[in-house]
This record gives C-alpha cells, structure tokens and sequence, in this order.
C-alpha cells in the first residue's frame, strides 16, 4: 500500500519547466524573475502593499523585526502554539519573546490573551495565522493601536488566506509569509513581506541584502547592518508557476477539510479545527484525548503508518522546549497550548488528494479509535 504523507508539494511539467529555463538562462540568483514574482504577490494581495521576496519566511520575520528596531530591553508577544521560529526570531534581535495563550479551536491569538501578556516592556505582538485560520484581528489591531505596539502578522501558513473578504497581508502592516515545500504554494525555500510604508519597504530592502543602498549612477553605501536574505531567481520561477495555481490549490483543500470535518465529527475524543470564512486549510490538525481513548500519539501514529498512513505533530507547546525553560517558563504556565501541543495530530492534507483519501484516513482513526 502507497504511503500517504500528511503533505507533498503540488509540482508539475509546468513548475519543471519554469526552473529549467532559469537554470539554462545563467542568472539564478536574485533577478527578473524575483522582480516578477515580488509583482504578482503584490497583485494577489493588493491594498497597494509593495512586497519583497526572501529566502525563507524566518529571514522575512527576523528582517521585520529588525526594520522594527526592536531589540535587547524589549518584549514581543507571540502566542505559546507556533513553529518555533516565531519566537526564535525574537530572541535573535536580542528582544524578548513574551508568550501568551492561544484558542482551542482556533490556535490562534486573541486581543484579550494579548492585552493579559502586556508589561511597560512591550513593543510588539505576532499574531499567528495557524494553519490558515485567519486571527480576529480588528480587536488585536484596535488594542495595538491604544498601547502603542507593532503589529506583525506571521503568515507563514495563510497565503490565499482572506480576513472579512479581504486577503490577509493587505493590511498595511508588515506581513510574513512562507513557501516552504509543505505551505499552500512553494519556492522550495522562500518567503516574503507585505508592507505598506514606503520607508519600512527600502529599509527592509537593505537588510535582506547586506545593508547596501545604490544610487542612480551605482555608488554603494553600507548604512546599517544587513544579512543575506535574498530570494533566487530558480525558486522565484517555481513561485511564479505555482501562484496562479494558488485559489485552485485552496479550494481543494477546503473541500478536503469539510469532509474530514463530516467523517470526523461523530467520533468522541476529538477536537476538530475551526472552520471559518477565509480559512486556507494549510493543515488539518485535531485534538485527540489519547489518555480517555486509553492509547498515546505515538502508538496511534505507528498504528497509521502500519496502515499507509503518516500524521504529523504541529507543534509541541513552544515555551515548554529547553530554551524557553531558561527564561522561566514552565508547565501550566499555558494551559491551552500546552493541552493542544499533547494532543495535536496533523492529519494528511494536499491538493493532490482526493475525497477517497480522506475516507481512509477517517476509516483508520474509527477503528483505532474505536477499539
């Protein structure tokens, strides 16, 4: 029986050959083809944001945070359920990561978790739109804007995702996307950030690349320190093949999400993912009260696999791991995520599934569950 994985890029002739072009061109490193897909991202989003392209969407939120001027002394808060690298960044200008509980059902922030976790210390928050469902934001903005903190948005897993019918990343503010080879479209490695203010868009211009500034006749000035974040053209062509693709690729996934939602919501034991307007289903990820079911994820994640089926964990409550522990977090501190990073299992979840696919996912968990 063929694996199932719980994700695989959707990657064709088209793709293959959008990158052999580059590849036969002699330029494949940041060009006409980062230009065009920094274009077609802007077009995509629009609210009249500019938007620049990086080599991973940890470049683009640390570059974020840096064109902040956040750094040692202040605090950043970011919600205790995420990838890693969404508090990493923050340690990583010397700022402070400052975490706070998430939703449920959601796993997203709300404006009340973030009002609770403010300190005099505070300067920004990062409001996570886990996988694809996109955060309440106009109470997170309205609180923002009466603090006086930043708002960076981490899209990392909510390209095609749309808030109140508008695409999230239009908002002005800067927002950080991910093209990862598991995220809804891919430029194998690669991200970008969405922004609105001329000023913050050159300065994070400078900081992707160097610190380097030129003017109109080529003279090179190094104002500020910069790092080497640029996206290649060879993974800006795969970009560019894959974002018109990009609603195509959502709607399937939606799909595919409310028929798990169907098949699954009669079986006792789960929590199931919040459905809501907007939501790009980037994963499917459940809760599973594995200690009343009298089993543990990792004997029904071996169960799965036995059954051609592989599950994924997104993700361990983050303030729990080691470098956080040295900052004086701990156990119970986050009741909420740390509950969800114990029982979160990411179910499979990619275009190129079909509807059978999802009923023998279902079919398994029933009869493990069930037994």
């Amino acid at each position: 029986m063929d694996l199932l994985p719980f994700t695989r890029p959707s990657i064709g002739p088209e793709e293959q050959a959008a990158v052999a072009a580059v590849l036969a061109s002699g330029w494949i490193t940041s060009g006409p083809k980062a230009q065009a897909f920094e274009a077609a991202l802007a077009d995509y989003i629009g609210g009249g944001v500019r938007v620049l392209a990086f080599n991973s969407g940890t470049s683009a939120l640390e570059a974020a945070l840096l064109a902040a001027d956040l750094g040692p002394g202040d605090e950043v808060i970011v919600p205790a359920l995420s990838f890693v690298a969404t508090a990493n960044v923050v340690l990583r200008v010397g700022a402070r990561p400052r975490f706070a509980d998430v939703g449920l059902v959601s796993r997203n922030l709300t404006a009340d978790a973030v009002a609770r976790a403010i300190t005099p210390r505070t300067r920004a928050v990062i409001p996570v739109h886990f996988a694809g469902c996109p955060v309440e934001l106009e109470p997170v903005y309205r609180l923002a804007e009466a603090r006086a903190l930043m708002v960076i948005e981490d899209a990392a897993q909510a390209i095609g995702t749309r808030y109140r019918d508008r695409p999230v990343g239009s908002s002005g503010n800067p927002v950080c996307f991910s093209f990862h080879p598991n995220k809804n479209i891919t430029t194998v490695e690669g991200g970008a950030i969405a922004a609105a203010d001329p000023q913050l868009a050159k300065r994070l211009e400078r900081i992707r690349f160097h610190g380097i500034e030129k003017d109109a006749e080529g003279n090179v000035e190094v104002p500020e320190w910069g790092g080497k974040m640029n996206l290649p053209d060879v993974g800006a062509a795969l970009g560019l093949s894959q974002l018109p693709k990009l609603d195509r690729f959502n709607a399937k996934r939606r799909e595919l999400a409310r028929h798990y939602l169907e098949r699954l919501s009669r079986q006792r034991g789960l929590v199931l993912p919040q459905d809501v307007h907007g939501h790009s289903w980037h994963m499917f990820c459940v809760c599973i009260d594995f200690a009343a079911l009298g089993t543990d994820r990792a004997s029904l994640m071996a169960a799965l696999r036995a059954r051609g089926i592989q599950a994924g964990i997104h993700y361990p409550a983050m303030h729990l791991f080691g470098l956080y522990r040295r900052l004086g977090y701990g156990p119970g501190d986050f009741p909420t995520a740390e509950r969800i990073g114990r029982e979160t299992l990411t179910l499979p979840l990619f275009p190129g599934m079909e509807r059978a696919d999802v009923d023998r996912v279902c079919d398994a968990l029933d009869a493990l569950l069930s037994a």
